[in-house]
């Protein structure tokens, strides 16, 4: 079928039967009619109620009482959320049960356990003359009773889903416990604690069965509607009752009202410029539980740049959380330079702390967010705002921003304290490759220029080796190797040391005489290495030393083999070349002009002394490439 313009038509929109419009569309009929009819009856009442005497001052209790009550809890239920959000500890579990439990507690009962604490005759009503009762005060009791919990478990929830990552972050920018609370988790968790308030004052504005029992008198909006349907009946109570409506819908609106974010324009500084740093080599000796998970490393810098290189789960980013000071004084011994911190908190170490996920707040703009570190130099924020190009950004929210940018911005925060140290965990992994690239150039200006001390935990030996003069290799909370990059990359210690920094040509084979081995049906040259003829190898070449050459005559001379093309792929800096040597698969890398085709016979030239030779550790568990996959001999 087609359309008029002779273009295929398309199908119809199908609708997709589901019931869930239908039973939220039910649930909310139920709850509109009732209110629909009641303004029905009262559009058509010639006396809804309004010249009652008693009317207008029940609203006033109500309102007045409903205010009060929800400041109050306000100002104790959301520290005492925040503590049961972060302690796991068995009686603030209880306690987190217990508050809830009025409820579950009909409001009635509410009240009369409420009497048996501050009625006329027990201790507490003693001290107050007997008057707490039949009070506003009773009235303001007896809600804050029933209305608590509401925005106890609204805000605990909120502070639970606060990323503690964030409260981590602005420890290392020195701030404390306090200024964590009011400047980290209460603005994030605001949305949640909002909502929760609203709760409570509406079911303080609305309660009537503990504040009946408890305080009586003066009438509150619900007593008043009750009093009058009991004396009089329907017509005296619609006016109570379009009040009550009226005033719900009200404070519901206000409450949902966002300000608009005003664009502010702050009057930037002059940049300063930073001072050199004194390197602060990094010296520890950890030994630390992690639920099942046991870290142990001890390693002494000597050089201000540091990496720790390994796979996903090896304990890196746990090293870098114990180096900071995030895992406590439990963790071990640590020193930056000549002086210990392990046992100072870490908001006094004075450290720039980059975390993965960058930790920048969500509420705060570009310019609060590199200024946000205690004792930060608006001078010098100014400087690394414009040094990591981010001049015309600093109005900008974090969710405005690329990765990148967003990454730039964690960088300026860490560096406008003027660090002693800077910790980068995984700073780069997340970005493009041509962002990645500049900011790995900016990072490697920074140490030259600044002689910037920095710890650097990365998954990427490329990285490690561009930024870092020693490095430590981890594997499942231990250390493979530790020491100068030069000889960790040239000499690995093991052939999963040698796969971790980037090896791909990993494979096996047997000594079979001095200076030689067999791997599939070739026979290699090797370099002196003092293993057993007999002895089971991993060997490996890196396939910058794999030297791939057109197939003009028979290769004879030593080092060289013939080879077949097995594939060959154009980087664009260089060539990727794939080769078969006696059944076993090789990468080459290549800057040659020559044109290489599947198939096509070639010279692959391997010298005795690019070969690295390991006793096998493990037989055939070895992980090795997936782009080089095991032939063994």
């Amino acid at each position: 079928m087609t359309g008029r313009s002779g273009s295929p038509a398309l199908p119809a929109r199908r609708i997709v039967a589901t019931p869930l419009p239908w039973l939220g569309g039910l649930l909310a009929l139920y709850l509109l009619v009732p209110l629909g009819a009641f303004f029905a009856r009262v559009a058509a009442s010639n006396d809804r109620g309004f010249s009652t005497p008693g009317l207008w001052g029940a609203l006033y209790v109500s309102v007045a009482t409903a205010t009060i009550s929800a400041a109050s809890i306000a100002a104790l239920g959301i520290p005492l959320a925040y503590v049961l959000a972060r302690t796991r500890t068995r009686i603030l579990k209880a306690v987190g049960v217990l508050v809830q439990l009025p409820l579950a507690l009909p409001p009635l009962m509410g009240g009369i356990v409420l009497v048996a604490v501050v009625g006329p005759y027990t201790p507490v009503g003693e001290v107050f003359g007997r008057h707490l009762t039949d009070s506003m005060a009773g009235i303001v009791l007896a809600q804050s009773f029933v209305a608590a919990p509401f925005l106890i478990v609204a805000a605990r929830s909120a502070f639970a889903a606060v990323d503690p990552s964030l409260r981590e972050h602005a420890a290392s920018l020195g701030h404390r416990e306090l200024s964590r609370f009011w400047r980290v988790d209460l603005p994030i968790a605001a949305p949640g604690i909002r909502a929760g308030l609203l709760l409570s004052w509406l079911r303080a504005f609305g309660e009537y069965g503990a504040t009946v029992v408890l305080s009586y008198h003066p009438y509150s909006l619900p007593v008043y509607t009750y009093v009058q349907f009991s004396s009089t009946g329907i017509p005296s109570t619609q006016a109570p009752t379009l009040l009550g409506l009226a005033v719900a819908v009200v404070v519901a609106s206000l409450w949902r009202v966002r300000l608009p974010r005003r664009t502010r324009h702050p009057v930037l500084p002059t940049a300063g410029s930073p001072r050199p740093s004194v390197p602060k080599p990094v010296r520890c000796d950890l030994d630390v539980w992690l639920g099942d998970f046991h870290l142990v490393l001890a390693y002494s810098a000597v050089t201000p740049h540091l990496a720790v290189l390994g796979p996903s789960g090896s304990g890196k980013s746990a090293t870098l959380r114990a180096l900071t000071g995030l895992l406590g004084p439990g963790a071990g011994t640590v020193a930056y330079g000549a002086e210990p911190v392990h046992d100072v908190p870490v908001e006094l170490r004075r450290i720039g702390y980059v975390p993965q996920g960058f930790g920048l707040l969500p509420h705060l703009r570009v310019w609060q967010q590199v200024c946000f570190g205690v004792g930060a130099d608006p001078a010098l924020a100014r400087y690394w705002l414009d040094r990591l190009d981010l001049r015309g950004l600093q109005e900008r929210f974090p969710s405005e921003l690329s990765g990148g940018q967003r990454q730039r911005v964690a960088l300026a925060q860490a560096l406008a304290r003027a660090p002693e140290l800077l910790f980068l965990d995984e700073p780069f992994s997340a970005l493009d490759a041509p962002v990645r690239e500049e900011l790995r150039a900016q990072m490697r200006a920074l140490q030259r220029e600044n002689e910037l001390s920095t710890v650097l935990v990365t998954h990427d030996p490329e990285e490690a080796a561009y930024l870092a003069e020693e490095l430590i290799v981890l594997s499942e909370g231990r250390v493979l190797q530790a020491g100068p990059r030069e000889e960790v990359f040239s000499q690995p210690a093991s052939p999963e040391v040698a796969r971790l920094i980037g090896y791909r040509n990993l494979h096996r084979g047997t000594v079979v005489a001095t200076g030689a081995l067999v791997t599939g049906s070739a026979r290699l040259g090797i370099g002196a290495n003092g293993i057993a003829p007999g002895t089971p190898v991993v060997w490996s070449v890196r396939p910058e030393h794999v030297g791939v050459h057109p197939l003009l005559a028979p290769a004879h001379q030593p080092g060289s083999y013939e080879g077949i093309v097995v594939d060959c792929t154009d980087l664009g800096a260089s060539t990727l070349i794939v080769v078969d040597v006696g059944g076993i698969e090789l990468e080459a890398r290549s800057a040659t002009d020559h044109r290489f085709a599947r198939a096509m016979p070639c010279r692959v030239d391997l010298p005795p002394e690019v070969i690295r030779v390991w006793p096998d550790p493990a037989g055939s568990s070895l992980p090795m490439p997936a782009t080089t996959p095991l032939r063994s001999s």
